[in-house]
This record gives structure tokens, sequence and C-alpha cells, in this order.
């Protein structure tokens, strides 16, 4: 357990842009839903659902974030060990604590979580309207990792911890989720194939089935 009195600990919710500010007290911060974009400093910076942000009391910042972004924020006095800006890994005890009432607990387990670099983050809002828009065409995690400047491992290890899907698996719910819309729709199983990717109407038939539990019956009628 830390020592360190807190001020306050809750969920916050925001979609708007704030003006650049500081405070006299510590923030601690990551999203529960969503994503938030700093400056801090001058300096870019984010906060998602696996990147968290320890702002120390006097650091100016401003930020913006998606619609109905829900924020954990840890608000503690001005202390020397939590004086430097840190990125740290969301890691799954850091989302479990949120959930408890001790927040003694809740800040031992974001200052026990792993530092990380900075990096480029990942706009999912940019990536889903991207392969939203052409779910026909062939998307290599290469080609998705350039829409962000990133290397296809580095977007591949960045995906992975904000969604907890691969590319590849993530492209292809994103296929499914489609399909599942235009069938219900009215667009016949072959049309709905060619817009989503897939190479027939069996294809995307048997994929449906396996993945999603689609029977043929269902199918059928759509």
């Amino acid at each position: 357990m830390t020592p360190i009195a807190t001020l306050s600990s809750d969920v916050r919710r925001y979609g708007q842009e704030y003006a650049c500010h500081a405070h006299d007290y510590v923030q601690i911060m990551f999203a529960v839903q969503g994503r938030m974009e700093l400056e801090l400093d001058g300096h870019s910076a984010f906060a998602d659902t696996s990147c968290g942000l320890v702002i120390p009391a006097g650091v100016e910042h401003g930020f913006m974030t998606t619609a109905n972004t829900r924020m954990f924020v840890l608000e503690l006095p001005n202390v020397a060990k939590l004086s430097k800006v840190r990125r740290f890994a969301v890691t799954s005890v850091c989302r479990q604590a949120i959930h408890q009432a001790d927040v003694g607990l809740q800040l031992s387990q974001v200052l026990d979580a792993p530092s990380i670099l900075l990096r480029r983050g990942i706009d999912l809002t940019r990536l889903n309207d991207a392969l939203d828009q052409h779910l026909h065409e062939t998307w290599s995690t290469a080609r998705m990792a350039q829409l962000f400047f990133l290397s296809a491992q580095h977007f591949h290890s960045r995906l992975l911890e904000l969604t907890g899907h691969t590319p590849q698996d993530y492209l292809r719910n994103r296929r499914f989720d489609a399909a599942q819309h235009l069938l219900r729709q009215g667009m016949s199983l072959e049309a709905t194939a060619s817009h989503v990717g897939y190479r027939s109407a069996s294809a995307l038939s048997f994929a449906l089935k396996r993945d999603r539990q689609w029977s043929t019956r269902q199918l059928r009628r759509r």
C-alpha cells in the first residue's frame, strides 16, 4: 500500500476539447473506453485502454477526446515520486483495480505497472473507417500499419494490446459485422460476399457458420 493520500478516484466521461491548463495536484489516468489526445508542455501524448499517463502537478496540458470517452482518473497531492511525466502499460491488474473501493490499492497497481516509451498511437475510428470503406480490397498488416506510419510489427503488437485481436482477426471481424448487417438489410449472399472481400458466396457462408454460428437456414432466409 502507498501512504500517499488521494484527493479523488473515479471514472469520468469526456467528449470534447479542453484548453491548456495546469493543476497543483498530480493526475494519473487511462481510458476505460475511447482515447484521449493530449499536449503536455508542448509535446504530444495520448492515453487509451493500454497506455496510461502520470501528469505531474504544474504541467500544462490540454486535451481532446473521441465521443463518449471514459477515463479512470486518480488525483493526488504533489509528491516527489510523482514529479515526472510517465507513460505506463495498463495491465489487467490496473483495470481490475478500478472496481476496488481501496484507493491506495488502485494507486499501488498503477505505480507497479511497467513504464513504456513514447510511441505513435492507433486511432481505431480512423482504422475502422478505412477498412469499412474498402472491405472488398486486400488489407495486409503492412497496409493497415501505413495509415499510422508504423511498421507492420509495431502495428501488430499495438493493435493486439488495444483490442486483443491480431490485425487479420480484427479485419475478419469487421467483414463479418458488415456482412451480417448487409444480409439483414436484404442484400444477396453473392453480392454481400463481393462487397466484404470474399471470393464467393460459399466462402462467406462457410466463414459465417464457422465463426458466427449462422445456420444454413438463417443464410437462406437472407
